[in-house]
């Protein structure tokens, strides 16, 4: 029976994937986020569970990227596409092919890049599961790291009273950009460093424990807009710690 518990967590996030995937087609961004936040939960309990039961194996791992490939591809590549399509019409209500959504519309076309996420997501996903070099750490932007910031642009749009990033996020050219930036960023050959400790000595993971700090500090100050500045902070610190080591090597 224990080895069949990692597989159900991979489905508990698959399960909140597809809801999400409902909801953000509803433009319920609140609900659709709620769902993503639980499904990585689960992504991160189930490969835990794995370790801990030690009951690993191919099935758990495939069964892991095609969920994630639902609450962490499916789910942002619909937000953005929602956002710009938001942004493009006057009005914003559930997409309607016969009134507001015409494949004669030029604007259909700019809105359809947010899928794009969705793509670079799946491509991603297809690559770590024959990738021998990511059991400790990354090598391009995880994907639920993707999903959290994509996911929080409603919310900060929603919650934010600063102007300047609510203009930001009603610019299309600011989220065609995130877009193809995200995209790029998951599939790119940069080194990101894991959460995962081997060991707990200050010396050996002082990147680690700086980010978790900054984290928390902009979490409690900054709450939603803490989040793609959080990610930011990741990349930015990993390639900061590449450079260092390639320095001292």
């Amino acid at each position: 029976m224990k080895k069949h518990i990692p597989n159900l967590l991979t489905l508990g996030n698959l399960f909140c994937g597809v809801l999400a995937t409902i909801f953000a087609i509803e433009g319920n961004f609140n609900a659709a986020g709620f769902l993503v936040v639980l499904g990585i939960f689960f992504d991160f309990f189930d490969g835990f569970a794995a370790r801990l039961l030690n009951v690993s194996g191919e099935l758990g791992k495939q069964l892991d990227s095609l969920a994630d490939m639902v609450t962490s591809g499916v789910v942002p590549g619909i937000i953005m596409f929602k956002l710009i399509y938001k942004n493009t019409y006057v009005y914003y209500e559930p997409l309607n092919l016969d009134l507001s959504f015409s494949l004669n519309d030029i604007s259909t076309y700019i809105c359809l890049l947010g899928l794009l996420l969705t793509l670079g997501a799946c491509y991603r996903l297809a690559k770590f599961n024959i990738d021998t070099r990511q059991s400790d750490s990354f090598i391009g932007l995880p994907t639920p790291a993707m999903s959290l910031f994509v996911i929080s642009l409603p919310l900060i749009q929603e919650y934010s009273s600063i102007e300047f990033v609510q203009n930001l996020i009603t610019n299309n050219y600011f989220l065609i950009a995130i877009t193809i930036l995200l995209t790029y960023l998951m599939n790119a050959e940069i080194p990101l460093f894991s959460l995962k400790f081997k060991e707990y000595s200050f010396k050996n993971n002082v990147i680690k424990y700086l980010f978790l700090l900054i984290s928390l500090v902009m979490i409690i100050t900054l709450q939603y807009l803490s989040i793609p500045l959080i990610i930011t902070l990741y990349v930015v610190l990993s390639i900061i710690s590449n450079y260092g080591k390639k320095s001292s090597v």
